[in-house]
């Protein structure tokens, strides 16, 4: 018979791997808000040294006592005041060189929140919306993480109805085709993007007009009800 193999402690296995039990976990959480036509990502001033007037994605370490989702809460809760914001994890990132006090190892998650409903503490280090399109550079690899996310969010948009986490309770097919070309950073054919809509059954006619505009009024729309639990705004993660 095969000899039974001596079974080790939880103890010995750290002491015989300590520098593996000193690796640092960490969340990033990837805010996208919608203003003036232009899809934004709330940032804030690096308080490293070594980013000194860099900007970088709301983070922090995940204590000993709480999981990654719990951790990425209480950033969000902690920097922003929100607390009725789900997100959704995305991605994790494990570069060797990412962290410039040791290894550290992140796990992002994104949202998407219509900035006219949250009334953000942007007093905090210097806090806040940046157009996407202007970012260049942030700490730490926060570039490649918010590019990630911002990918996984276009390869969503167009089936899945989370675009109207951007948007006021109501709105106009105007207003959807433009949210949805800042998104994906392009112009989108009035007709065929309203034909791919109508395909889709999201919307609820509210027979309603714009109001106060100098332009032609179009009509009012808003997410069908059984949408709306499938949308980051009400999902429970």
């Amino acid at each position: 018979m095969p000899k039974e193999q001596a079974l080790k402690t939880a103890a010995l296995e750290k002491i015989s791997h300590l520098d593996y039990f000193n690796i640092a976990i960490s969340v990033d959480c990837v805010i996208f808000g919608y203003d003036n036509k232009e899809l934004k990502v709330l940032l804030i001033k690096s308080d490293l040294e070594e980013f000194s007037g860099l900007y970088s994605l709301l983070g922090d370490l995940v204590r000993p006592d709480e999981d990654l989702e719990s951790a990425s809460y209480r950033v969000l809760f902690d920097r922003t005041g929100m607390e009725d914001v789900y997100l959704e994890q995305v991605h994790t990132f494990g570069g060797i060189g990412r962290h410039p006090s040791g290894r550290v190892i992140t796990t992002a998650y994104y949202s998407l929140i219509d900035i006219t409903h949250h009334d953000l503490n942007l007093n905090h280090n210097d806090l806040h919306w940046h157009s996407v399109n202007d970012i260049r550079k942030l700490a730490f690899d926060h570039k490649l993480i918010l590019n990630t996310c911002l990918q996984r969010l276009r390869n969503q948009v167009m089936d899945h109805p989370v675009v109207f986490n951007l948007l006021q309770d109501k709105f106009s097919l105007r207003e959807l085709q433009e949210a949805y070309e800042a998104i994906l950073d392009t112009k989108l054919d009035r007709r065929n993007f309203r034909k791919k809509i109508a395909v889709k059954d999201w919307l609820q006619d509210l027979n309603e007009m714009e109001t106060n505009l100098s332009h032609r009024p179009g009509k009012l729309y808003a997410l069908k009800k059984q949408y709306r639990s499938v949308s980051p705004k009400t999902a429970v993660g």
